[in-house]
């Protein structure tokens, strides 16, 4: 008698290789993190004028060129009228003489809820309910977690550009992923849960509620704002743009007689915070984070500062600022250096040259929201830099907090950022104030700059100042493609 058996075939799947495309199209890359956050986080806070600011970012930006003194300045001029593009000098003249005498209902006398206070404040709520209820969910009701209003009216449903990370968390019943970070997925700061409590070996982190505290509504010191004088244009500064709309590339920089290069092309809303800041004939000037060194280099065209210090916190970053001097700058190393000008390598917060600078340039390390949609090195939104990321309101603020003491009274700085987060552009700007008043007992004034950037509307485009507590923002605009960039100008007072 024979026994009859069955052949079972038992078949086995392997895992592709890390290297093999449909793993690589699996993956999320950072530009997709940082395009995911702000999604999220702008999409609340602007609501549908995101989706032009996003449209812009993703498209490349627009350029200006600073007519290299030092070079053969006046054929660069003729090459780049050759080319079609118009003085930025001539632009604002022309806009300041046409400006209406009658002055601006701008001025801020006082600090009102925006439209941007209350959608920070609702994101606030929004934010720590969400944060309570994933620790203690007991009672908790989460059928209708999904259904979340929108901040700035309660009664438009939110526009979701993204599934969240608590919508995953919630949909998978088997593991418990609430008290865990999980780098690899790239948690983005302000927008994806992070734990409240402190718990053992996970110190370090800090609640994604704690980064809206920068963004406080209420003002524990005394504030003045004022506005400020007209923009002086300096005679001898050449920057030159192409009119909205008008998309044409710049011509290359080339080698004058001199051996420096003609021009120098740099993103037009970064000519900005140099301008404002308004440098006079002598003064003594810092750029405390000055790398790559294209806002020093306009500073330095005005022929104005007695002495420039350009400081960065890392080497490779103080070579860029030389590099930029030694193209542009004749006999740099013996004319310029240690002059009318030093580099310097150090932390900002550590420069100890306490009020002895007649004008100072802040403009922090930030998200650098359109390099972090746009490339992929150097990204502040790779999953192993995201402690990193969560820390910048903290060390912006520290930064400008510590500017301000270095200033003399009497004395202008401008704080910048090219970022569209108002937690780093006013909400650092209200915490840094509040930490000066209390710790040193130091009152500063803002300038309200809405003259200068009305006269300039033809060029960029720019925030409402109704929405912004302190200071002045270019958003991205396919026409006027140019920015992020926000701005704020204040005097010390004492």
């Amino acid at each position: 008698m024979f026994r009859q058996r069955s052949l079972f075939i038992l078949t086995k799947r392997y895992k592709h290789a890390r290297s093999h495309w449909s793993v690589e199209l699996k993956k999320k890359s950072t530009k997709d993190r940082a395009l995911d956050s702000f999604d999220d986080f702008y999409g609340s806070v602007y609501g549908q004028r995101w989706h032009s600011m996003r449209a812009a970012l993703l498209t490349e930006h627009k350029y200006v060129a600073l007519v290299n003194n030092f070079g053969d300045s006046e054929s660069t001029v003729t090459a780049l009228e050759a080319e079609g593009a118009i003085n930025l000098r001539s632009i604002y003249n022309f806009a300041m003489t046409n400006f209406s005498e009658k002055r601006l209902n701008s001025v801020r006398n006082q600090v009102n809820e925006s439209a941007t206070d209350i959608t920070m404040r609702r994101m606030v709520e929004h934010k720590q309910h969400d944060e309570s209820a994933e620790i203690y969910p007991e009672g908790t009701d989460f059928t209708n977690r999904n259904d979340i209003r929108n901040p700035i009216d309660d009664s438009v449903p939110r526009v979701d550009f993204k599934k969240s990370l608590t919508q995953t968390v919630e949909e998978d019943s088997d593991i418990d992923y609430r008290r865990t970070i999980e780098t690899s997925a790239g948690s983005d700061v302000l927008q994806e849960f992070i734990p409240a409590t402190k718990l053992k070996g996970m110190e370090d982190w800090i609640p994604e509620s704690d980064h809206y505290k920068y963004y406080d509504t209420t003002a524990d010191f005394p504030l003045r704002i004022e506005t400020d004088a007209d923009l002086v244009f300096p005679e001898n500064l050449n920057i030159f743009t192409y009119e909205k709309g008008n998309v044409s590339t710049f011509i290359n920089p080339k080698r004058s007689v001199t051996g420096v290069l003609s021009h120098f092309l740099m993103d037009g809303a970064s000519i900005l915070p140099p301008l404002v800041l308004g440098i006079e004939p002598g003064d003594r000037v810092l750029d405390a984070c000055a790398a790559p060194g294209g806002k020093s280099l306009i500073m330095l065209q005005t022929l104005c500062p007695e002495m420039l210090v350009s400081n960065d916190l890392q080497r490779s970053r103080v070579d860029r600022i030389n590099r930029i001097f030694r193209d542009y700058l004749i006999d740099y190393e013996k004319n310029w250096k240690n002059k009318r000008c030093m580099v310097t390598e150090g932390d900002a917060r550590e420069i100890s040259e306490y009020g002895m600078y007649d004008k100072i340039l802040v403009d922090v390390p930030c998200t650098t929201d359109r390099h972090a949609v746009m490339e992929s090195d150097n990204n502040i939104f790779k999953p192993t830099r995201l402690k990193e990321r969560l820390r910048i309101p903290e060390l912006q603020s520290a930064i400008l907090a510590h500017c301000i003491q270095l200033l003399r009274p009497g004395g202008s700085l401008v704080y910048s950022t090219c970022s569209l987060s108002p937690v780093q552009n006013d909400g650092v700007v209200h915490m840094a104030l509040s930490r000066v008043f209390t710790d040193f007992n130091i009152s500063v004034t803002i300038k309200d700059l809405s003259r200068t950037t009305t006269t300039l509307k033809t060029i960029f485009k720019f925030e409402n100042p109704k929405k912004l507590k302190y200071g002045q923002m270019v958003v991205p605009f396919l026409p006027a493609n140019f920015g992020p960039m926000y701005f704020c100008k204040l005097t010390r007072n004492t």
